[in-house]
């Protein structure tokens, strides 16, 4: 009788010697027929000196809110050998404090849920709603992972294409999802990758078409700290809408990308759902209490917002005053182009020690905002970089569109 080796997967011979394992060349696993082919979510992270290419805050914690946050993990290590509070209750009430203080909403813990970044908030919110047999609807351009969570949650996904300036026409958009009749609409404001805000008037009629059938519209706020002044948070409409969700994160404003916090506020049936498909004790201790700490410091952590949007703003104009045509942004980050060959100026720029995204429609780039001598280098390298000066004119007036069902 020969003994299986667990280590190497190979068996056990005369002697107790186990054989070497043969190689797993040409060995396939049993993967989904619907993910041959795919390939992993993830922008590019290149060894250069200047990265802004996927919407980070380019301003680290201040070392006394990083000091706490050690002092807190150091407090709590003596317990992680127990299962984290799996509701997050006190994180969630910080949540709706925050929101209270900054959006003048009064939410109770009940209409607040937290998970591993807003893409885990997606993924539950398609597990409980979505899946097969149901549709879900977004606006084109728009967030690359929405198709990714539907595909992985066996949900058929819809777009519908943006206006000419990435705007959502709502009465397009409404007379959309009457037609597609989806159980989760997604609507970005402010946009990703175009940076373009959504007016609350149109989301209020989208959350209105989307009741008529039953669905959710979710309203997807991860750069809603970086607004233009006027521009109203879609969490005002709540108490008017119970199908409708505001969901955020505390990766951008708040300089804790790698903390993996995103959270919802939505009525307390949505939360219910998502409970029943959440992961068991799917938010750890230490990203509850890192979250709580940053919350705590909310005002230090998001002191540099302000000087985010200043930049952001000198860098629509100087693209505009340069030739290029550049997006009303009011996220961090802005989409230019349009460039006959947009992958030869990204390459340009790399090789110019600065990393910038590939995304969005056909001719267009995205950079994300960063430190004013990150901004002076990503002026410095485009103005140098001969294919930048290779332009399309948009004899339309309409940027390339994606859309259609998958």
């Amino acid at each position: 009788m020969t003994t299986p080796d667990v280590t190497t997967g190979g068996a056990a011979g005369a002697g107790g010697t186990a054989r070497p394992a043969r190689a797993a060349a040409g060995f396939t696993p049993p993967l989904r027929l619907d993910l041959v082919g795919e390939r992993p979510y993830g922008a590019p992270q290149l060894a250069v000196p200047v990265r802004l290419n996927t919407n980070e805050n380019p301003y680290p914690p201040p070392p006394q809110v990083a000091a706490a946050m050690a002092d807190e993990i150091r407090r709590i290590a003596a317990g992680l050998n127990r299962y984290p509070d799996r509701e997050a209750a006190v994180l969630r009430a910080d949540l709706a404090e925050y929101l209270a203080a900054t959006e003048h909403v009064s939410l109770d813990v009940a209409r607040i849920w937290a998970a591993n970044g807003s893409n885990e908030i997606f993924h539950q919110l398609l597990l409980a709603f979505g899946g097969p047999g149901r549709r879900a609807l977004s606006f084109a351009p728009t967030y690359s992972m929405y198709p990714q969570y539907c595909r992985d949650t066996f949900t058929r996904y819809a777009t519908e294409p943006r206006g000419a300036d990435f705007s959502v026409d709502t009465e397009a958009a409404c007379a959309a999802v009457r037609r597609h009749r989806p159980t989760v609409t997604f609507l970005a404001a402010p946009n990703n990758p175009t940076g373009t805000a959504v007016p609350l008037d149109t989301v209020a009629h989208l959350a209105s078409a989307a009741a008529e059938s039953g669905g959710l519209l979710v309203v997807d706020e991860a750069y809603a700290e970086f607004r233009r002044p006027g521009t109203t948070s879609a969490l005002t409409l709540l108490d008017d809408f119970p199908n409708l969700v505001v969901t955020r994160t505390m990766s951008k404003a708040f300089a804790a990308a790698g903390v993996r916090l995103g959270y919802l506020a939505a009525h307390p049936a949505v939360v219910d759902a998502l409970r029943i498909v959440r992961l068991p004790y799917h938010l750890s201790t230490v990203t509850q209490a890192v979250a709580r700490v940053a919350l705590a410091h909310a005002a230090e952590l998001l002191a540099q917002v302000a000087e985010i949007r200043a930049e952001r703003d000198a860098a629509v104009a100087w693209l505009r005053e340069s030739g290029f045509t550049a997006a009303e942004s009011d996220a961090n980050f802005v989409l230019f182009g349009i460039f006959a060959d947009a992958h030869r100026v990204w390459q340009e720029l790399v090789d110019a020690g600065v990393l910038i995204r590939e995304t969005g429609p056909d001719g267009w780039l995205r950079v994300s905002i960063g430190t004013p001598e990150e901004m002076r280098a990503f002026r410095t390298a485009l103005a140098a970089a001969p294919a930048a000066g290779r332009r399309v004119r948009r004899t339309d007036g309409a940027p390339h569109q994606e859309g259609g069902v998958t």
